[in-house]
């Protein structure tokens, strides 16, 4: 009896131990909740949020980001744009915004009634170039682009020409009075400048190496089913011209080997932009990454098709250098 009772206690220290064992051997294997623990993300997207702000443009200058948006000021019962500046921020981490003093409006430009529409800004030789959408007066009817120059990529910008370099009258593909908005330019690896801009109709041409000139006919580019925004850029050797795509828009994009085409159309980049009929991008490579930057009508509780605020997510090319369909999220870029 006495020999059964201490082989049961021997047993049940054994098994103790063992257990004790195989306790300390998970405490010594499992992070502490510290090393568990992960800082929460941020919700940085929309990036400005004391604002509404749209059609998004980007320059990367000297190490820092300057992003140029136009400013939704439409009250809450007014449905339409109402656009009276341009406004200019500054990055060193995608996440931290900088606004700077409002750089130019519609009046800087004494021949144009209003409307700041969508803008890109472009430096040449030290000089900060301007493209501009905006209502010009009764001379000449409809929309029109204009060019501001600066010395400074935050300006104060001035217009450059003393009249617009686009009218309505110059360009007769559609019938409407806003076909001729939403600029972007590139200056090609050999020097050449290029406007591109459209509504209904996407059209291009070439710019004198002052920038504030044409340098040659306008030209129209064979894409499918565009609406406006254009974006040009290039990566590796392949050029890219980005969208808006029919109506609530979504962002396609065409690849060529040219800056001139021609194009092969690739599709959908980015999904209709949540609460917003409008869809705008801008596409820059800062420190390494890509990233795409647009608008939806994502602030609560009155966003919406006229008080847009601007977006960042990540822009991912795959190795053949098509680009993989744009993921927009709340937390948008983090530290």
């Amino acid at each position: 009896m006495k020999y059964s009772i201490a082989l049961t206690l021997g047993v049940a220290l054994f098994m103790s131990c063992k257990e004790q064992d195989k306790t300390l051997e998970i405490a010594e294997v499992t992070p502490s909740e510290k090393e568990v623990a992960k800082a929460p993300l941020q919700v940085n997207n929309p990036i400005i949020k004391d604002k509404f702000t749209a059609d998004p443009a980007a320059l990367v200058h000297d190490g820092t980001v300057y992003l140029y948006a136009g400013h939704d000021e439409a009250p809450n019962d007014f449905h339409f744009y109402r656009m009276n500046e341009w406004l200019v921020y500054s990055s060193t981490n995608m996440v931290d915004w900088q606004e700077h003093p409002v750089p130019l409006k519609p009046s800087d430009f004494k021949w144009a009634k209003g409307d700041a529409w969508a803008a890109q800004v472009i430096e040449r030789n030290g000089k900060f170039y301007w493209y501009v959408t905006v209502e010009h007066d009764d001379t000449h009817p409809g929309k029109a682009v204009g060019v501001a120059v600066a010395d400074s990529p935050i300006g104060p910008f001035k217009d450059a020409l003393g009249k617009a370099l686009v009218t309505n009258d110059m360009t007769t593909h559609s019938d409407i009075s806003w076909d001729d908005i939403d600029p972007s330019v590139i200056i090609d690896d050999d020097g050449q400048a290029y406007l591109f801009w459209g509504n209904t109709v996407c059209k291009y041409a070439k710019l004198k190496e002052n920038m504030v000139e044409l340098d040659g006919p306008i030209h129209v580019i064979d894409v499918p089913k565009f609406t406006e925004a254009p974006w040009i850029h290039k990566k590796g050797d392949w050029y890219y011209l980005s969208y808006a795509s029919e109506f609530p828009e979504k962002i396609v994009y065409a690849m060529s080997k040219s800056v001139t085409g021609p194009w092969e159309y690739k599709g959908i980049l980015n999904e209709l932009a949540g609460n917003c009929n409008t869809n705008h991008q801008a596409i820059i490579e800062y420190k390494g990454k890509d990233y795409f930057i647009y608008h939806t009508g994502g602030i609560n509780p009155n966003g919406g098709s006229f008080r847009r605020s601007v977006c960042i997510d990540q822009l991912n090319y795959n190795q053949d250098g098509t680009l993989q369909r744009v993921v927009m999220t709340s937390e948008g870029i983090q530290k």
